[in-house]
């Protein structure tokens, strides 16, 4: 009964004003750091009262221009964009290779079955593929003229939920302009034509030794844009870095390199190839942003959350008032009161225990204070 009993109560909050010059500082100095959070970083710096769109929906086109000379040829876009590392021609039919190669290089031809003689003291299993075999050890120049190349990036961008589309073509350039200018990200950050040697040096790396072993650079163009204020405030941001820093360091498979192969027919039928290992540098261009507008319903829940994370002051206060001041005791004697029923509901008006109670509210009632009708302690 005692355990059923405890369960059936009600518990209701009681106001004592404890008048310490201690406690007061501490619950205002929470109160203001609380309220200075919601209001500096919470509403200004995040913008907690907007609704935000992050599925941007973008679309990027690239070009670029430069003429360059490699291993005495004049190269232009066509060439360039995988700038060719040339090995020999090789032919379709059947050639020899030692067993060795194809136990280091893995299944790189089909075996015809056949057992043939290599030299005079050696044997080896024929195979059918390109022949000759491809020597990809040959150390080869770097088209150095390619740092003065420029990229072009025409961004065109759009946020479904507001309805809002802009590119970074800004409606304020002109022809001439983009003929002439070159992004820089203090005097020109709108410019859409990049020198791919300044691209590689914002990203913190060397063009020479990038472009001999290959590399990955990113292109991010961010669009965070506070759909608040007008159009002309959503505007892009380039930052840029290297995507596969961790390949530098590698000791097996360093930089960025593919093959790639031309085909060619002689007149008798005979197919032949120029197959190329390609090192270079790729770009790739990364579009992220998000955008933000004014709505009731965020603002409601959070002001709401900053009205009641005010609250969190007075619990601080109580747990220091009842455990680490000296008039602990005092406070929780006042704070905390039990009230049974049969005080609730006396039976007579000469009831001992009316008044017994009645005694008790007077002298409740010469301890109130005029501070809502609350209990004050002085400490």
């Amino acid at each position: 009964m005692s355990c059923v009993a405890n369960f059936f109560t009600y518990e209701t909050t009681k106001s004592v004003v404890v008048k310490s010059w201690t406690i007061g500082v501490i619950n205002r100095a929470v109160q203001l750091l609380i309220i200075s959070y919601f209001i500096g970083w919470v509403f200004l710096h995040e913008k907690a009262y907007q609704i935000r769109d992050t599925s941007i929906e973008s679309s990027v086109v690239t070009k670029v221009k430069g003429f360059g000379k490699y291993s005495n040829q004049i190269m232009d876009t066509a060439d360039y964009v995988t700038p060719p590392q040339v090995t020999l021609y090789k032919a379709l039919g059947k050639g020899v290779v030692r067993g060795s190669v194809l136990s280091t290089r893995g299944p790189l031809w089909i075996l015809t079955g056949r057992c043939v003689d290599y030299n005079t003291t050696f044997r080896t299993c024929q195979i059918q593929g390109w022949c000759p075999a491809e020597v990809d050890n040959i150390d080869v120049p770097v088209m150095l003229e390619a740092e003065n190349f420029t990229l072009f990036i025409k961004n065109s961008i759009r946020f479904p939920l507001f309805n809002f589309e802009k590119g970074n073509l800004l409606p304020n350039i002109t022809t001439e302009e983009i003929q002439r200018c070159h992004f820089d990200p203090i005097k020109q950050p709108f410019c859409p034509i990049l020198r791919l040697g300044d691209i590689v040096k914002f990203a913190g790396q060397n063009f020479a030794s990038l472009a001999k072993t290959g590399g990955i650079i990113g292109i991010k163009i961010g669009w965070v844009c506070d759909l608040d204020h007008s159009w002309e405030h959503c505007i892009p941001r380039y930052s840029f870095n290297r995507l596969d820093s961790v390949s530098e360091k590698s000791k097996v498979s360093r930089g960025y390199n593919f093959r790639y192969a031309k085909y060619y027919k002689q007149a008798n039928g005979t197919e032949f190839r120029t197959l190329i290992k390609a090192y270079g540098i790729r770009f790739d261009v990364l579009v992220y942003g998000n955008a933000g507008k004014f709505n009731i319903i965020p603002t409601l829940i959070n002001t709401v959350a900053a009205f009641t994370s005010v609250g969190v002051g007075t619990v601080l206060c109580d747990i220091i008032l009842l455990n680490f001041l000296k008039g602990a005791d005092q406070y929780k004697a006042k704070k905390f009161e039990e009230v049974s029923e049969t005080v609730l509901h006396p039976d007579t008006p000469s009831n001992p225990m009316y008044r017994s109670n009645q005694t008790l509210g007077d002298r409740c009632e010469e301890k109130q204070s005029t501070d809502s009708g609350a209990f004050s302690i002085g400490l």
